[in-house]
């Protein structure tokens, strides 16, 4: 449990994006021994043989590659909407989180759930 807190605490940003029920990608800024700084994604899965286990998958990018990663992630993603799936609703699964808790839950929020109290 220690090694688990440590890992954590080594980490500077994390942002998760739930895509389903069974499978969640996570995206960690952690810093190097000399003070630098890179990227890991991980997909984790539950694992359908052991319901108590996840699968995970990990890539690491480094500083030197955002860019050239990040360009080909973009011409990636554009020639499958463009040109292999130009039919298919793409914004249809662009949900704000209060909506993923209304079809996780089934429950109906009120207007209010998805506004800073700043109005």
């Amino acid at each position: 449990m220690e090694e688990n807190f440590k890992k954590r605490q080594d980490e500077v940003y994390s942002k998760r994006i739930r895509a389903g029920k069974k499978r969640t990608y996570f995206f960690d800024v952690k810093p190097t021994k000399n003070n630098d700084y890179y990227l890991t994604i991980t997909e984790s899965k539950k694992d359908f043989r052991n319901q108590d286990n996840y699968i995970k998958h990990k890539i690491f990018i480094y500083k030197e590659d955002f860019n050239k990663f990040l360009t080909a992630l973009g011409e990636t993603i554009d020639y499958v909407k463009k040109e292999l799936l130009p039919d298919f609703p793409f914004d249809q699964y662009n949900k704000e989180q209060g909506e993923e808790l209304k079809d996780d839950f089934n429950i109906e929020l009120d207007d209010d759930f998805n506004h800073s109290d700043e109005d």
